[in-house]
């Protein structure tokens, strides 16, 4: 697996890809697709990357690891592709979206025109053995998503990160808050979406910063 992503990107993390904990990733991509199906395809796992260039991030929003269900992972976090029903944490999403800003619920899952904008849909850990949650976390994946969120954090500034649930503010060491908008709230799945997900205005409240710093807000409608 030799990384295919963006220029600004691997300019960015080029120490990483040197690095042992690395290359111990890449035999052990190597070793789980001789023996089991792996998400998303090799193409798509550094689609976030590829979608939102470094210098272009507005918003990050972090997620844990890719859907481990035939055709859903296609390298953004929280996003299926058209024609693949979206999860139940996808459609919570777009329910607050709909609260938030009166955005209808789009008819598909597929979250590209946001990382088009600038919405950097990234997860901790980029694959997943099929049918087997969280069975690549460990295996370096994390080590690489921090280097790059630590990467916009020191030389980027006024990102929106969008932390929702504990494992992604956990993610708040990474980050300076004064040089960056946090907005954090429980995680959209149907098991925590009613302590404080509903509500949180997150898509408005990032928009209303980002015109205050003088970048055009994101579009959250989808096609």
């Amino acid at each position: 697996m030799n990384p295919v992503i963006e220029e600004s990107w691997r300019h960015v993390l080029a120490d990483e890809f040197n690095k042992e904990y690395f290359t111990k990733l890449k035999d052990f991509l190597i070793a789980e697709k001789s023996k089991y199906k792996v998400y998303p395809s090799g193409g798509k796992i550094f689609n976030a990357f590829n979608s939102t260039p470094f210098h272009k991030v507005k918003v990050v929003i972090l997620g844990q690891d890719p859907y481990h269900g035939p055709g859903q992972a296609h390298g953004l976090c929280f996003s299926v592709p058209k024609g693949v029903q979206p999860p139940p944490s996808l459609v919570n999403i777009f329910k607050e979206i709909q609260s938030d800003l009166g955005i209808a619920v789009p008819s598909h899952g597929n979250l590209q025109e946001w990382a088009n904008q600038g919405v950097l849909l990234l997860n901790a850990t980029l694959t997943v053995r099929a049918h087997q949650a969280g069975s690549h976390q460990g295996k370096g994946w994390e080590q690489f998503t921090d280097a790059a969120m630590t990467k916009l954090s020191e030389q980027r500034k006024q990102i929106v990160f969008f932390l929702w649930g504990s494992y992604a503010q956990a993610k708040i060491k990474l980050i300076d808050t004064q040089k960056h908008f946090v907005l954090k709230a429980p995680h959209p799945s149907p098991l925590s979406s009613y302590r404080g997900f509903f509500g949180c205005k997150h898509f408005s409240q990032a928009n209303a910063y980002l015109e205050k710093m003088g970048y055009d807000p994101i579009n959250w409608c989808l096609d």
